[in-house]
C-alpha cells in the first residue's frame, strides 16, 4: 500500500495543473485501422507546470482490510482513503501489464456537476483503474463501481480505453453535490457513456465531449449509467424523447472557444488521416464547425482511416501545426521571420476592444510528455505492450519504446531526476527541452533538422524492437519469469541511445546555427574550414527572414529603415 500510495502522491504534485483549459489530444486506432492489426492510443499531457517523466507502479498483493490513500492528481489535495484489492496489476506510465491503455482529455462541461464530497478525481480513476484491470470492459465497469462507491469529484472528462482486442472512448461527468440532513451527497456518482469503436475505424478528442447520440439497447457496443438520460432532464438540460438523447449537447454544450481551441485539433487529426475526408465528406465540408462558425456541423465521433496506419503515421499526427490547413500558423506575422508555428500564451488578446484568440494546435510547446501506447494481440502480454515515450513538445522530441513488463524505467526518463525547477544533466526532459527552446528561435532551419533526428531514432527503435520481440519470444518459451529482465534491459539501452543521440544534437546545432550564421558543412556532414586551415570556419551563411516578415517590417518601420540615396557635396 505504501509503495501505491507515494506513487500517486507523487504523481499528483508533479501533475499538478497538467489539464487545463484547452490541454491534451488523443487518437485512438483500432486493431482492423492499423498496418500491423495493433490497436494504438496517443496522449499529450500538456501543461505549464507538468514535469515529464515515466511513472511506474509494481504490481502486489495487499493484506485483507489494506486502504489506499487519494491524493487529487492536479491539486495534490487529499481526498480520502479507498479499498484496497487483494491482487494490483503493473503500470507502466498509462499502460499496464495486460496491454491496457488508459488515457484522457477534460471537456469541464456544466460546472454546476461537480461533486465537492467525491473521492475519486479523474487522474486518480486512471491509476487505480490500471492497476485493477485487464481489459477495456473491465476499466470501464472498475471506473463506473469507484465512481458509484466513492462519489466523482472532477468535471467533464473524455477517457480512452483500449486494450489488445477493443477501443473505447467513454465520457464522464458528475452529478454536483446535493447533501441530506446526515450530510450525504444523494447524487453521489456520475453520468456517463462509454461506446466501442468500431474495428477498423479510429477516433480522437481534444477536450470537448464529442459523444452525441447513443445506442440504447446494444451492450456489447455501448454502456451507460441508466440515469444519465433522466438525470439531463429532470436538470433541464434536455427535453425529448431517450433516443434524441445527446450527451454532448446536453452537459458540455459547445462554445465558439471549445469549437476552435478544441474540435479544430480533432478535425486536424480526421484530415491527416483520413487523406483529406472525414467519412464520406471532404474535411473541408466540417471546416465551419472547426472553425467556430457553425456548432450544428458536428463530426462523426469516428471515421474510417484512408489506409491502414503505421505507428510513425499515427505518432506524426501529434506533432501537427494545423500545417498546410487555413489554420496555419506559419502564415502570419506571429510567426516572426522563421515560420515558427507557436503563440505564447495566453491565448487570447485584445486590440482596439476586440477579442482575438491564437490557435491551439495538437503539438504545443507546453507539453510535460506524450506517448503512444501500442498493443499487440499476437504476443504475451510481457512482450505485446509497448508504451513509446515521449518528454516535452511532441514537435521537436521523439518516442523510445518501453516494455510495458519492464521492472524499472530507463534513467533519463525516472521520476525523481530532476523536475520543473530543478536541472539535471541526465533528464531527457531538461536535454529535449534545451533542444526545444534553441529551435524556437529560428524553426524553419532548425526544426527540420531536430525532427529528422526524431525520425532516426524512431525509424531505428522499430527495427530494434522486431528483433527483441523475437528473442523475447524464445526466453519466453524457455522460461517466462526472465522475459521482463531481458526486456528492462532493452528499454534502457534504446532510451540511452536516444539521450546521447540529442547530446550530440544539442552541441551540433549549437555550433552550427550560433549567433545567427549557419555554419557551411562538408558532404559527410562535418563542419567546413576555410582554405588555410587554421581553424577558422569557411565563411557561414546568412538566410535572412521569411518574405514575409520583411513585408510586415516595411509596413510598420519602412519610413524609418528604408536606404535612400542622398547626394554628397564635394
Amino acid at each position: 500500500m505504501r509503495i501505491i500510495s507515494k506513487t500517486i502522491f507523487v504523481l499528483t504534485l508533479l501533475m499538478a495543473a497538467a489539464i487545463s483549459s484547452w490541454a491534451c489530444s488523443n487518437v485512438l486506432v483500432t486493431k482492423g485501422a492499423s498496418k500491423d492489426g495493433s490497436v494504438m492510443v496517443t496522449y499529450s499531457a500538456d501543461s505549464h507546470q507538468l514535469y515529464g517523466a515515466l511513472y511506474h507502479v509494481p504490481g502486489g498483493i495487499w493484506p485483507k482490510g489494506s486502504m489506499l490513500k487519494v491524493w487529487e492528481w492536479d491539486s495534490g489535495r487529499y481526498m480520502g482513503e479507498i479499498q484496497q484489492i487483494e491482487r494490483t496489476y503493473s503500470t507502466m506510465g498509462n499502460m499496464n501489464e495486460h496491454q491496457l491503455i488508459i488515457t484522457e482529455t477534460t471537456f469541464g462541461g456544466r460546472s454546476e456537476l461537480v461533486d465537492t464530497t467525491g473521492i475519486m478525481d479523474y487522474g486518480s480513476l486512471i491509476y487505480i483503474t490500471l492497476q485493477r484491470a485487464k481489459t477495456a470492459r473491465e476499466a470501464i465497469n472498475v471506473i463506473a463501481d469507484l465512481m458509484a462507491t466513492y462519489g466523482y469529484a472532477s468535471g467533464g472528462e473524455t477517457f480512452s480505453i483500449a486494450d489488445k482486442d477493443e477501443v473505447w472512448v467513454m465520457e464522464i461527468i458528475g452529478r454536483g453535490t446535493k447533501l441530506n440532513k446526515k450530510g450525504v451527497n444523494v447524487n453521489k456518482g456520475a453520468n456517463w457513456v462509454a461506446i466501442r469503436i468500431p474495428d477498423g475505424y479510429i477516433s480522437a478528442h481534444a477536450n470537448q465531449s464529442r459523444i452525441t447520440n447513443f445506442p440504447l439497447n446494444d451492450p456489447e457496443n455501448c454502456l451507460y449509467e441508466k440515469n444519465t438520460i433522466n438525470f439531463a432532464r429532470e436538470a433541464g438540460y434536455f427535453t425529448g424523447s431517450d433516443e434524441e438523447f445527446s450527451f454532448c449537447d446536453a452537459y458540455a454544450p459547445a462554445d465558439y472557444s471549445a469549437l476552435r481551441g478544441c474540435e479544430a485539433r480533432v478535425w486536424s487529426a480526421f484530415n491527416i488521416l483520413g487523406k483529406g475526408m472525414i467519412g464520406d465528406k471532404p474535411a473541408v465540408d466540417y471546416f465551419d464547425f472547426a472553425s467556430g462558425a457553425n456548432p450544428n456541423n458536428k463530426m462523426p465521433l469516428y471515421i474510417k482511416p484512408a489506409e491502414k496506419l503505421t505507428l510513425k503515421q499515427v505518432a506524426d499526427v501529434m506533432r501537427d501545426h494545423y500545417e498546410d490547413t487555413p489554420l496555419d500558423m506559419r502564415k502570419d506575422i506571429g510567426a516572426g521571420g522563421f515560420e515558427l508555428p507557436y503563440r505564447w500564451r495566453p491565448m487570447t488578446f485584445e486590440v482596439d476592444g476586440k477579442t482575438y484568440m491564437n490557435e491551439r494546435a495538437i503539438a504545443t510547446q507546453q507539453t510535460g510528455f506524450w506517448m503512444l501506447g501500442q498493443a499487440r494481440n499476437w504476443l504475451p502480454d510481457e512482450i505485446g505492450g509497448i508504451i513509446w515515450f515521449g518528454v516535452d513538445d511532441a514537435a521537436t522530441s521523439c518516442l523510445t519504446p518501453i516494455y510495458t513488463s519492464s521492472v524499472r524505467v530507463p534513467l533519463c526518463l525516472r521520476e525523481g531526476n530532476g523536475d520543473m525547477l530543478t536541472y539535471s544533466p541526465t533528464s531527457a526532459f531538461w536535454l529535449f527541452n534545451r533542444v526545444a527552446q534553441f529551435a524556437y528561435l529560428r524553426y524553419n532551419l532548425i526544426a527540420p533538422e531536430v525532427q529528422a533526428a526524431a525520425n532516426d531514432h524512431e525509424s531505428g527503435a522499430q527495427q530494434i524492437v522486431s528483433t527483441i520481440d523475437k528473442e523475447a519470444q524464445r526466453i519466453y518459451k524457455e522460461n517466462p519469469a526472465k522475459v521482463k529482465e531481458y526486456l528492462t534491459e532493452w528499454s534502457e539501452m534504446i532510451a540511452d541511445r536516444m539521450f546521447k543521440k540529442w547530446q550530440e544534437l544539442d552541441t551540433y546545432l549549437l555550433v552550427k546555427y550560433m549567433d545567427g550564421n549557419v555554419k557551411k558543412q562538408n558532404p559527410d556532414g562535418s563542419f567546413m574550414y576555410d582554405k588555410y586551415g587554421r581553424g577558422i570556419p569557411a565563411s557561414p551563411d546568412w538566410p535572412g527572414y521569411s518574405n514575409h516578415w520583411k513585408e510586415n517590417v516595411v509596413k510598420d518601420a519602412g519610413e524609418r529603415l528604408e536606404v535612400k540615396e542622398i547626394e554628397v557635396t564635394k
